[in-house]
């Protein structure tokens, strides 16, 4: 019998409760030059784009507002325009450095939908390729990921524009 060593995930499902306050929100306020070892790829006006530390495939990443709500609805209309430019060049951006057969992208509002972090609104960005949920998720419980995530970060880091507007800075 082969094993797959996951070493990250015992640390998410062993940290669960433990830690105080949001997730996101903790990640937000690292500073720039942290932006590495937190997973930062981009920082614009209402949002970053961070890769999910816990991905569903290699790529998978989140846009994410710095503001502190739970609902879409609570977005500005400014910001709403924001996540969506993001989440668009988070696609072009996958498409071209990883070439997957297609992309899901979806917010997961409330537990019941699948939210992990119900508190703080953030949209997933994952790429797929065809047969990518081999049998190791169902009858391993695990998902194979053929690049760590330093390496992601490096591929990633840099591809994203500036706001349409010019604006830069963080609002809410």
């Amino acid at each position: 019998m082969e094993h797959l060593f996951t070493p990250w995930r015992f640390d998410y499902l062993t940290r669960q409760g433990e830690e105080k306050g949001c997730t996101l929100c903790r990640v937000a306020a690292e500073p720039a030059e942290r932006d590495a070892s937190a997973f930062i790829l981009h920082r614009a006006t209402h949002h970053f784009v961070v890769l999910n530390i816990y991905p569903y495939t290699t790529g998978h990443l989140m846009v994410v507002p710095y503001a502190h709500l739970a609902r879409l609805a609570d977005l500005s209309a400014e910001a709403r325009i924001e996540f969506l430019d993001l989440a668009a060049q988070a696609e072009s951006v996958l498409t071209e450095v990883y070439r997957p057969d297609g992309i899901n992208v979806g917010l997961n509002l409330g537990r019941c939908a699948g939210a992990g972090i119900v508190e703080h609104v953030h949209l997933h960005v994952v790429p797929r390729w065809c047969g990518d949920t081999s049998f190791m998720t169902v009858t391993g419980g695990a998902r194979v990921m053929p690049e760590d995530l330093q390496e992601s970060w490096r591929k990633l880091r840099g591809r994203f524009e500036e706001p349409r507007d010019g604006a830069t800075g963080r609002g809410a």
